[in-house]
């Protein structure tokens, strides 16, 4: 680095256990990046998620005069402070989730959200056999990433699966509790329910709500994110598949193409590099333990 000092500001949320290995990637990159004279600042916008929170912290780093920026937009409404910090000379790279709204960012790392849902549609057309019903709980109704991961599903499962009726979508705003409690509710309104879809955080109080109704085999719980809490339950067979985002990859890459594009003014050949998931099941999940 021949650059001089360089601060980054890695701006992310905590609302779910989804948000440690994030935040694992974030301060393993800061040791990795110290000897070349950079200072990550990993900071939590807060465990609410909304675009104002993404606005606000942003504003902040440009105020802070920061180098870069790596950040999970997650909703519409941020593309404009992203362009604001772009054109304040601070490149910006988003990582996990962005809104629809086309910015100036320099790079985006994560998943083709509504890709992620049709796999898991045509999942839930494997596990259900194409018919009964199936709940969905999304995350925020308004996250960009949630809907398309919410729609990738709904789409695919009323194409290909006519004798599938959908209960829901209901919002937990990435809480257990919420899934819980959501879950509660259809099993007792719906008692010959075969699956539950949480599109985000929390699908662990999902799978909880299956085994304490004792429906473990019955009711199948999908979602995303290999977090130890989900994994518990996919041991025991509540959740019957778990797809991965690889999160602290994606805080690490994103976070050193980051300073890449620093150190070098070369732009990423791509402008979106999609993370691919693989559905871990009960199954696989076992195999994958057995051999460790």
């Amino acid at each position: 680095n021949t650059k001089g000092p360089l601060r980054i500001a890695f701006l992310s949320f905590q609302n779910n256990p989804f948000w440690f290995p994030v935040r694992d990637g974030a301060e393993a990159v800061a040791q990795y990046l110290k000897g070349q004279k950079v200072q990550v600042d990993y900071t939590v916008l807060g465990d609410n998620l909304t675009a104002e929170a993404v606005v606000s912290g942003i504003e902040t780093a440009i105020a802070k005069k920061y180098n870069g920026i790596v950040v999970v937009p997650i909703f519409d409404g941020t593309a404009n402070v992203i362009n604001e910090a772009v054109d304040a000379g601070i490149p910006v790279v988003n990582i996990i989730a962005e809104g629809a709204t086309p910015s100036k960012r320099l790079l985006f790392i994560g998943q083709d959200a509504r890709a992620a849902g049709e796999q898991i549609g045509k999942f839930i057309e494997q596990y259900t056999g194409g018919k009964g019903k199936v709940g969905v709980i999304t995350g925020y109704f308004g996250a960009t990433q949630h809907n398309d991961r919410m729609n990738g599903a709904i789409d695919y499962v009323k194409k290909a699966c006519p004798g599938i009726q959908i209960i829901g979508p209901f919002e937990n705003q990435d809480k257990a509790e919420v899934a819980y409690s959501l879950t509660q509710d259809m099993l007792t309104r719906y008692p010959d329910l075969k699956m539950v879809y949480v599109t985000a955080g929390g699908p662990f109080g999902a799978a909880k709500a299956v085994t304490d109704a004792k429906l473990i085999g019955k009711v199948g719980v999908i979602g995303f994110d290999h977090t130890p809490e989900n994994l518990e339950y996919l041991k025991t067979g509540a959740m019957v598949g778990l797809l991965d985002q690889a999160p602290f990859q994606q805080a690490w890459d994103g976070t050193v193409r980051l300073y890449n594009y620093l150190v070098s003014g070369k732009a990423p050949e791509q402008s979106v590099i999609r993370v691919q998931g693989t559905i871990l099941t009960p199954e696989s999940y076992a195999k994958q333990s057995a051999t460790r």
